[in-house]
């Protein structure tokens, strides 16, 4: 009866124990990406302008790239927002590469805090979970303040993560796991001097990091069996190493669905940190007794010939040999690959050759990529770029149908045997831009429905209101676009008369200013809202608007003259208001994206 109490009471303790291991590495998850989110929401935008402007060479790209994932502790974020700079045509691939080159970098600072966060035992009389508890504190006061809710929210996560990492600590001393047999003898049964060994645990990392989604939580298993004397320094670095190729290997499986700049970037990380891996195994013993000289951690100090408390005290040094190692690690990978971007940015483009599709001809989706894991806030970024694409396929449609306009003209009517096809085939084009034009704007919206279900900014929020009314009117731009290749199509086709000279003139003059206006709006939305002049469309639309009545008028009189048939009139009418129907959705986009209404219009 006494073997079976302690055996249910020990059962009772190891799920105990368990529980407390996984809820603090859930703990230190859920504050990373509580921590990362805020940090965007407070500088997201700014963080990505200044992305775009200073990558004007490699070492400028590494240093923003380091500075933007140290300040948004997410290399996952700097890389999404480089990519879509590189879809934008605002980066080269190769700028691309050395910025995530310094996000590599910048990550290595999360190991840093992890380092500190554990620390506090007998290497240091301070305790760092009194932060977290200042940090809740702190932090649930501004969120209820509203005003300074975001920051709330960083301490928030900032305290979750710090609060995770000590219970962890907190747990593995508890668990006393330099003494456990079980344990210690798996870490023995591998020779510490072989090559094999390295290779094992350098694997085990990457299957580690790829199942649980998490380099954070690799790295802070690896800090806590180091830190407790349970596993050796040679193979708790091998398995730093394997978290680095194992979290290249996430992306790159994400990123099979995306488009080929994406993959390129994805696959450009990977060989960045593969050949990290590569070159530091021919150096591994030499660069980490190096590391260990910085950090003051003695690596032939044993048990046996120390006391308990010099060797606890030693061991806990691990954490910052990790940290040191991590970053020394990156710092020098991208000190020898920098000088050999345009090298890499040729292997990645043989590598992966882009697909051969007309893009003008088939829907697809350039900027808005489903296999990448991004914050909500860069995903608005992403779909704004998309909205900007849309605005600009809307004009090429409608330049279509000012060509159309031309072939269906009395002159190339008389060739009709030899234009019917090119006016046919243009036709078909503007049908299909149609039926783009609608799936673009339900894959928009979907995707703009899917983001509005994470928790945004009020900022956030008001802009997918505004996207959201954005790709409904340039869907209507589509439409009556259609309705006036219709109305050509009908007119080309039937018995009517054809246009006057005096029509022709009239209706081209009508279409440039049309074409005016949308090339305004597409410079709004390929551009920053700051810099626009709203007075520019709103004097073109008033212009639309003045030469409408001006053309309407006329066109009464020009039929009770006999000028042409009333049927022709009708015709001509119906192309003039269009194009006024099409001005009006182009002042309804351009007063969505600058959030205000035009005056007069």
């Amino acid at each position: 009866m006494y073997d079976k109490t302690n055996c249910f009471l020990y059962t009772n303790m190891s799920i105990w124990i368990i529980l407390k291991l996984l809820g603090s590495l859930a703990l230190l998850m859920f504050g990373m990406k509580a921590m990362s989110e805020a940090l965007q929401k407070m500088a997201g935008p700014q963080l990505r302008h200044v992305l775009g402007a200073m990558t004007t060479n490699r070492f400028t790209g590494m240093l923003t790239g380091m500075l933007v994932t140290a300040s948004v502790q997410s290399s996952t974020a700097t890389t999404v927002m480089t990519v879509s700079f590189v879809n934008a045509g605002l980066l080269t691939l190769a700028q691309a590469i050395s910025v995530i080159m310094g996000a590599n970098i910048g990550t290595t600072l999360t190991a840093w805090i992890m380092a500190v966060g554990t620390s506090g035992s007998e290497a240091s009389p301070f305790d760092v979970s009194i932060v977290s508890y200042v940090g809740f504190f702190i932090g649930i006061v501004l969120i209820y303040m509203k005003r300074h809710r975001y920051l709330g929210d960083f301490l928030f996560g900032i305290g979750l993560l710090l609060l995770g990492l000590t219970t962890l600590k907190a747990t593995g001393m508890s668990m006393n796991l330099a003494e456990n047999e079980a344990v210690t003898s798996f870490f023995k049964s591998f020779d510490p001097n072989s090559f094999w060994t390295t290779l094992v645990f350098l694997v085990m990392g990457g299957i580690m990091t790829f199942c649980v989604q998490s380099s954070a939580a690799v790295m802070a298993i690896t800090m806590l069996l180091c830190s407790t004397g349970a596993m050796p320094i040679y193979q708790g670095i091998a398995l730093v190493l394997g978290e680095n190729i194992g979290t290249t290997i996430t992306s790159n499986l994400a990123a099979l669905s995306a488009n080929t700049q994406a993959r390129r970037a994805a696959l450009a990380h990977m060989f960045f940190n593969v050949f990290g891996v590569l070159w530091i195994l021919f150096v591994f013993r030499y660069f980490i007794d190096m590391v260990c000289g910085w950090v003051g951690y003695d690596v032939g100090m044993t048990k046996q010939n120390v006391s308990s408390a010099a060797f606890l005290a030693n061991a806990a040094k691990l954490n910052f040999v990790l940290a040191a190692f991590h970053t020394a690690f990156n710092v020098a990978n991208t000190a020898i690959l920098i000088w050999f971007i345009p090298q890499i940015e040729k292997f990645v483009c043989w590598v992966i050759k882009p697909k051969k599709v007309d893009e003008e001809e088939d829907f697809r989706l350039h900027f808005i990529t489903a296999g990448f894991m991004k914050t909500p806030e860069l995903s608005v970024f992403e779909a704004q770029k998309e909205i900007s694409d849309f605005s600009e396929r809307m004009q090429r449609m409608f330049s279509m149908v000012v060509k159309l306009l031309d072939l269906s003209s009395s002159d190339t009517a008389k060739k009709k045997k030899t234009q019917a096809g090119e006016f046919n085939s243009l036709y078909s084009r503007i049908e299909k831009y149609e039926s783009i034009s609608d799936n673009m704007e339900l894959e928009i919206a979907k995707y703009l429905d899917s983001v509005s279900d994470a928790h945004l900014s009020d900022e956030t929020k008001a802009k997918i209101r505004a996207m959201l009314r954005e790709i409904s009117e340039l869907e209507s731009i589509g439409d009556a676009c259609y309705n006036m290749a219709r109305t050509i199509h009908r007119k080309y086709n039937g018995k009517q008369d054809h246009f006057t000279e005096q029509q022709y003139d009239h209706i081209h003059q009508m279409m440039s200013l049309t074409d005016q206006s949308l090339t305004e709006m597409n410079s709004l939305m390929g551009g920053r809202k700051e810099s626009y002049d709203v007075n520019r469309t709103f004097n073109l639309e008033n212009e639309i608007n003045n030469y409408r009545n001006q053309l309407k008028a006329q066109n009464i009189v020009d039929i009770n003259n006999h000028e042409y048939t009333y049927a022709v009139g009708t015709i001509y009418m119906d192309l003039i208001n269009e194009c006024e129907k099409l001005g009006d959705y182009v002042v309804n986009v351009v007063e969505a994206r600058m959030g205000t209404r035009l005056k007069g219009v």
